[in-house]
């Protein structure tokens, strides 16, 4: 399998942490995001969405969106299950990832900010305070979600991370970096330290990344 993505994606370290899960070998292709080269041939004929990360198969199937290889993985490959087993506990960990994915994370993505700065002119301040209040209005939702939940567990569902725990890894780190402080998100921070705290999750963090820029690069990143 080949990998397209990018340090800073988060899209593309929750499907490097689904990989990691399910000990899939794969190869990993830098696409720099802030040089545009998402935006250029090669990769548009890819993804014409022109959007990471991108994950072609050995025969040459390309899969796009986050959440859709990771149901792909946990279908088509062996290794410990992303999703639980019951209907029930499916759908809260499939709410629970798409409160991220699907509700807070599209408004953080480098071209939300690119219009927010290039053709609105939205000045660093506001663009930043933007950032800031969407991804803590989110984690703050995340917390009420998990905190006294019978099904919360030492993840965000049980004893095992699933999709749920991908997700907010990403979204917390997105968090940690915009300098937002976990102190009144007690379970999530918990949630998250654990999740980050094994292999497959720390050696998919950014700062893990081998296009991850050389000053800031560490492997691997353990709270």
């Amino acid at each position: 399998m080949k990998l397209y993505s990018f340090w800073r994606s988060l899209a593309s370290f929750r499907v490097r942490i689904a990989l990691n899960i399910k000990g899939v070998v794969y190869e990993q292709i830098a696409v720099d995001v802030d040089r545009r080269e998402h935006r250029d041939g090669a990769y548009a004929a890819l993804n014409p969405q022109m959007a990471l990360p991108s994950l072609v198969l050995d025969d040459g199937t390309v899969l796009t969106q986050s959440l859709a290889i990771l149901d792909y993985l946990d279908e088509a490959c062996p290794g410990p299950a992303l999703l639980p087993d019951e209907a029930k506990g499916r759908a809260r960990v499939r709410a629970l990832a798409a409160m991220i994915a699907c509700d807070a994370h599209p408004l953080t993505t480098p071209r939300v900010q690119r219009y927010l700065a290039e053709v609105l002119h939205v000045d660093e301040a506001a663009r930043a305070a933007w950032l800031k209040h969407w991804t803590a209005e989110m984690l703050g939702a995340v917390e009420a979600q998990l905190a006294g939940h019978a099904a919360t567990g030492r993840f965000a569902h049980g004893d095992a991370p699933t999709t749920a725990d991908i997700c907010l890894a990403g979204h917390v780190t997105f968090a940690i970096n915009q300098g937002l402080g976990l102190g009144s998100m007690p379970t999530v921070q918990r949630v998250f330290e654990a999740a980050m705290a094994l292999p497959a999750f720390a050696s998919a963090h950014p700062l893990a990344q081998p296009d991850a820029p050389a000053a800031m690069r560490r492997n691997p990143v353990v709270p």
